[in-house]
């Protein structure tokens, strides 16, 4: 078991919209959130892309970072990610550069190849159209060139800083080499696709390329932790994330979320039993100690430098409880403060 103090630990905020509340209190509980992030010790504060969702309100990465520089004052931030088919490199180049300039030495640009939307969502941000996720790796590269090269024209304006890293996101073995083969930290999406093994971080430990920001490889696995002051407090947050999550999957992107109460009186199948079990090996859920453990056994498991959390409890006030717990099982605030 690693010792606690010896993992790097972040958080994704995807700005969820809980009903009656709408997008307005969704976006101010994710700066609040933040602000408490950061008080907490947390290394990276990222948000989200999704489109054509009620249920989360993070549409424009770009520009709630902006909010987000605003209200803090030292804690990385970033996007986790951008969904590059859908744009310009040079134009997220720029929308980057610009924050990296806003905020110096804080600005992550985190980018995937997923639609973050349906398909027909992904044809409707296209400029002609045609989503380009066939050119993902173009993308990629062309991004980094107008970041990082001296010769790339036209010119980023304003010029980004030469310490603006690439991040690359991913739940498949094809961006595990990619972002070793073009030496970029990499961030395995364990809470989206569950079944992702140990074997994508060692691909990519393995392919890895040294870089000029990243001379060793750096990992990263994102997770639902959802962390209570007694385990049965945890385990009603966790069946009220388990009934809104197949909701979302047998309904669609425009429920309106259940809270603990509501979910408390739902009666599992056999069946949906059966699909939520593959999410056990994506998550940490229970008391603080309990919660450490588990994090630390997946973050060994997955050879991981860093573990991301994702906390999306239907109260603000219970996530904000579970990251301040979570913060003081690894003494975050102790180690920042070091």
């Amino acid at each position: 078991m690693l010792e606690p103090g010896t993992l790097q630990l972040s958080v994704l905020d995807q700005s969820f919209v809980r009903p009656g509340g709408g997008a307005q209190v969704a976006l101010a509980e994710t700066l609040e959130v933040a602000q408490l992030c950061e008080s907490l010790g947390y290394l990276r504060f990222w948000v989200s892309e999704h489109h054509n969702t009620s249920l989360l309100a993070g549409s424009s990465p770009e520009v709630l970072l902006a909010a987000i520089g605003a209200a803090t004052s030292h804690i990385r931030i970033g996007s986790g990610g951008i969904m590059l088919p859908h744009y310009s490199a040079y134009k997220v180049a720029e929308n980057f550069s610009l924050l990296a300039n806003l905020y110096p030495g804080r600005i992550d640009l985190g980018v995937g190849r997923a639609p973050g939307a349906d398909m027909a969502t992904a044809v409707a941000l296209a400029t002609d159209g045609r989503p380009k996720f066939e050119r993902f790796p173009q993308l990629v590269e062309e991004l980094g060139h107008y970041l990082w090269s001296d010769s790339a024209k036209p010119k980023v304006c304003p010029p980004p800083p030469k310490d603006l890293p690439i991040w690359m996101l991913g739940s498949s073995p094809d961006s595990a080499w990619l972002a070793g083969e073009l030496g970029l930290p990499y961030t395995v999406a364990l809470f989206i696709n569950p079944l992702a093994g140990p074997d994508m971080i060692a691909g990519y430990r393995r392919q890895f390329k040294p870089s000029a920001l990243w001379p060793r490889s750096h990992a990263m696995v994102a997770i639902t932790v959802l962390c209570a002051d007694t385990e049965a407090e945890a385990l009603a947050l966790e069946k009220a994330a388990d009934v809104n999550y197949l909701a979302f999957v047998t309904r669609g992107p425009h429920i309106d979320y259940v809270d603990p109460a509501a979910a408390a009186a739902h009666q599992f199948t056999q069946q949906e039993l059966a699909f939520l079990s593959r999410n056990e090996g994506s998550r940490a859920v229970g008391t603080p100690e309990q919660v450490r453990e588990k994090i630390e056994h997946l973050a060994a498991r997955h050879d991981a430098d860093e573990v991301m959390i994702v906390s999306n409890s239907y109260y603000l006030e219970d996530r904000m409880r579970s990251f301040s717990l979570v913060s003081e099982a690894f003494a975050l605030s102790k180690r920042a403060a070091a």
